[in-house]
């Protein structure tokens, strides 16, 4: 049995059978819902099974719910539940020692503030501490603010004397500065950060003898400021 068209109901033979949008029609009746524009398989656009052209396509839009009696009542109704509810989490924490702060845009808004001045802090003190690692080695810091002169010169035991500079034999080893240093006495050398030193040869525990390449000095030196080149 032939099946009726889906626009006059009337039997559609397989000669001229469109089938489309679960429903079967003539060529003919197979055309807009609005402007009877005949359409074809690649011109139509469907909705809820009926066809339809693109200019009369019916557009989706949003559906708006006026403010009745009872969308009110539900919406008052919705309001007091959430006040006992608060009211009811505030009496369960109230003995605690800590109140329940709701998550409001205002605290979101703050703690991102805080989050930024921490992240501010911590790159501050990160340079602060890249400054800090170039000075000298922290047993050196702690003695230079014990002992206003040169370290280590006068931390000797009462009675024990410290050995004269006596310079060493030529050929020692070399070694660079990695701090600066300013000579406290008349048998010191000065340095700079990267001097070169040249003939260096331990004489005394923390203290070496060399030669500055830079001024020519000869003289005493602070062991923990040079390395071995």
């Amino acid at each position: 049995m032939n099946p009726p068209c889906g626009r006059c109901n009337k039997p559609v033979y397989p000669t001229e059978k469109i089938n489309c949008l679960d429903k079967y029609w003539h060529k003919g009746c197979f055309s807009c819902e609005v402007c009877k524009m005949a359409l074809s398989m690649n011109n139509y656009k469907g909705f809820e099974k009926k066809p339809y052209c693109s200019m009369h396509y019916p557009k989706t839009s949003f559906t708006i719910v006026t403010d009745t009696p009872e969308n009110l009542r539900l919406k008052q109704q919705s309001m007091l539940n959430s006040q006992a509810l608060y009211k009811e989490d505030f009496e369960k924490n109230k003995g605690k020692g800590f109140s329940v702060v709701t998550d409001t845009p205002e605290l979101q808004r703050l703690k991102k503030t805080q989050d930024q001045i921490s992240n501010i802090k911590y790159h501050e003190e990160f340079e602060k501490s890249k400054v800090r690692s170039d000075a000298p080695p922290p047993e050196n810091r702690q003695d230079y603010e014990e002992q206003p002169s040169n370290p280590g010169r006068f931390s000797q035991p009462a009675g024990q004397v410290r050995p004269a500079a006596v310079a060493p034999p030529g050929g020692g080893k070399r070694y660079q500065a990695m701090y600066s240093y300013v000579a406290a006495e008349a048998d010191e050398v000065s340095l700079q950060e990267g001097d070169l030193i040249l003939d260096v040869e331990p004489i005394d525990e923390g203290w070496v003898f060399g030669c500055n390449q830079r001024t020519g000095q000869r003289g005493m030196l602070p062991a923990n400021y040079v390395r071995p080149v």
